[in-house]
């Protein structure tokens, strides 16, 4: 009589809190850069560009902008950086330390270059600011659910 013995594999570690991701808010600010210096010839005024625009029931007409359209990319890279300062790996202290560094161009961007003189720009900077906030805010808290006193 032969005994069979099962050993269950080990579970799969979380590769999440070891991937490094750049701050995504950097993407709106070298598009915005891009656009505004190589298209726009760092004229600010350009971000109120009609892109197209539809007729509403009420009879009104919905414009989108260049301005709105950079603005929504990053409202959606505001979305993804919260949900990547959830994230308590080693990396994070990094990753918060550089959306730091991204807020930082942006203000001194906004404070010394004529092009990034607009509302679109400021919007973005704000989105910067509330993403180096959340961040902070959001690993201060889940290291004080980690920690213990007794």
């Amino acid at each position: 009589m032969t005994e069979t013995v099962f050993i269950p594999p080990e579970p799969r570690r979380s590769t999440r809190g070891g991937v490094f991701v750049p701050p995504l808010l950097l993407l709106p600010l070298v598009l915005y850069n891009l656009v505004a210096l190589l298209f726009m010839g760092g004229n600010p005024a350009g971000w109120n560009t009609q892109i197209f625009y539809v007729a509403m029931v009420s009879g009104q007409p919905w414009a989108l902008t260049a301005g709105d359209l950079l603005l929504v990319l990053g409202l959606g890279c505001l979305f993804f950086e919260v949900l990547k300062s959830t994230n308590t790996g080693r990396s994070s202290v990094v990753e918060h330390m550089l959306s730091t560094l991204v807020f930082v161009v942006f203000l001194v961007e906004f404070l010394l270059v004529g092009a990034a003189a607009s509302s679109v720009f400021f919007l973005l900077m704000m989105m910067s600011i509330f993403d180096v906030v959340a961040g902070f805010s959001v690993s201060i808290t889940s290291a004080g659910r980690d920690v213990t006193m007794n």
